[in-house]
Protein backbone atom coordinates (compact mmCIF):
# COMPACT_ATOMS: atom_id res chain seq x y z
CA UNK A 1 0.00 0.00 0.00
CA UNK A 2 1.32 3.44 -0.94
CA UNK A 3 1.00 6.45 1.33
CA UNK A 4 1.63 9.95 0.00
CA UNK A 5 2.48 13.34 1.47
CA UNK A 6 3.60 16.56 -0.15
CA UNK A 7 4.87 19.98 0.82
CA UNK A 8 4.21 22.75 -1.67
CA UNK A 9 5.45 26.29 -2.28
CA UNK A 10 8.56 25.93 -0.12
CA UNK A 11 10.91 28.91 -0.27
CA UNK A 12 13.93 26.69 -0.95
CA UNK A 13 15.43 26.12 -4.37
CA UNK A 14 14.94 22.56 -5.72
CA UNK A 15 18.67 22.46 -6.45
CA UNK A 16 19.40 22.68 -2.71
CA UNK A 17 16.83 19.99 -1.89
CA UNK A 18 18.03 17.27 -4.31
CA UNK A 19 21.20 16.20 -2.37
CA UNK A 20 19.19 15.70 0.83
CA UNK A 21 16.52 13.65 -0.96
CA UNK A 22 19.19 11.36 -2.43
CA UNK A 23 20.30 10.37 1.08
CA UNK A 24 16.88 9.06 2.20
CA UNK A 25 15.51 7.48 -0.97
CA UNK A 26 14.80 3.76 -0.40
CA UNK A 27 15.58 3.78 3.34
CA UNK A 28 13.50 2.58 6.27
CA UNK A 29 11.50 5.47 7.78
CA UNK A 30 13.22 5.32 11.18
CA UNK A 31 16.69 5.41 9.64
CA UNK A 32 15.68 8.25 7.30
CA UNK A 33 14.42 10.31 10.26
CA UNK A 34 17.71 9.74 12.10
CA UNK A 35 19.76 10.82 9.10
CA UNK A 36 17.67 13.95 8.54
CA UNK A 37 17.96 14.95 12.20
CA UNK A 38 21.76 15.12 11.89
CA UNK A 39 22.02 16.93 8.55
CA UNK A 40 22.97 20.63 8.70
CA UNK A 41 21.06 21.67 5.55
CA UNK A 42 17.99 23.87 5.96
CA UNK A 43 15.95 21.61 3.69
CA UNK A 44 16.60 18.60 5.95
CA UNK A 45 14.28 19.93 8.66
CA UNK A 46 11.51 20.55 6.11
CA UNK A 47 11.87 17.04 4.67
CA UNK A 48 11.93 15.55 8.19
CA UNK A 49 8.67 17.33 9.02
CA UNK A 50 7.16 16.02 5.76
CA UNK A 51 8.28 12.46 6.55
CA UNK A 52 6.70 12.67 10.01
CA UNK A 53 3.49 13.88 8.36
CA UNK A 54 3.51 10.89 6.01
CA UNK A 55 3.97 8.53 8.98
CA UNK A 56 1.08 10.25 10.77
CA UNK A 57 -1.03 9.72 7.64
CA UNK A 58 -0.06 6.04 7.76
CA UNK A 59 -1.17 5.77 11.40
CA UNK A 60 -4.70 6.74 10.35
CA UNK A 61 -4.89 3.67 8.13
CA UNK A 62 -5.74 0.55 10.13
CA UNK A 63 -4.06 -1.94 7.79
CA UNK A 64 -0.57 -0.39 7.79
CA UNK A 65 2.31 -1.74 9.88
CA UNK A 66 4.51 1.24 10.80
CA UNK A 67 7.60 -0.93 11.39
CA UNK A 68 7.72 -1.95 7.72
CA UNK A 69 7.45 1.49 6.09
CA UNK A 70 10.11 2.48 3.57
CA UNK A 71 10.60 5.55 1.40
CA UNK A 72 9.54 4.34 -2.04
CA UNK A 73 10.10 7.61 -3.89
CA UNK A 74 10.78 11.18 -3.02
CA UNK A 75 11.32 13.99 -5.51
CA UNK A 76 11.23 17.77 -5.74
CA UNK A 77 9.76 19.80 -8.57
CA UNK A 78 10.08 23.46 -9.31
CA UNK A 79 7.30 25.74 -8.12
CA UNK A 80 6.50 29.28 -9.21
CA UNK A 81 9.30 31.85 -9.17
CA UNK A 82 9.07 35.29 -7.59
CA UNK A 83 10.75 37.82 -9.85
CA UNK A 84 11.96 41.02 -8.25
CA UNK A 85 14.36 43.85 -9.01
CA UNK A 86 17.16 45.23 -6.85
CA UNK A 87 18.38 48.79 -7.41
CA UNK A 88 22.01 48.97 -8.50
CA UNK A 89 24.50 51.74 -9.19
CA UNK A 90 23.94 54.52 -11.75
CA UNK A 91 20.18 53.96 -12.04
CA UNK A 92 20.38 50.36 -13.15
CA UNK A 93 18.41 47.43 -11.79
CA UNK A 94 19.33 43.77 -11.34
CA UNK A 95 16.78 40.99 -11.60
CA UNK A 96 16.44 38.62 -8.64
CA UNK A 97 14.62 35.30 -8.92
CA UNK A 98 13.37 33.68 -5.71
CA UNK A 99 12.72 30.02 -6.46
CA UNK A 100 10.15 27.78 -4.78
CA UNK A 101 9.72 24.03 -4.84
CA UNK A 102 7.26 21.23 -4.22
CA UNK A 103 8.35 17.99 -2.49
CA UNK A 104 6.41 14.76 -3.06
CA UNK A 105 6.97 11.74 -0.82
CA UNK A 106 5.64 8.20 -1.27
CA UNK A 107 5.97 5.53 1.44
CA UNK A 108 5.36 1.83 0.90
CA UNK A 109 5.00 -1.12 3.20
CA UNK A 110 7.50 -3.93 2.62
Amino acid sequence: MELKASARFLRISPRKIYPVLEKIRGLHVGKALDILALMPQRSASVIRRLLKSAVANAEQKASVDLDNLHVKSVFATQGPKRKMFMPRAMGRAARIIKRTSHIHLVLEER
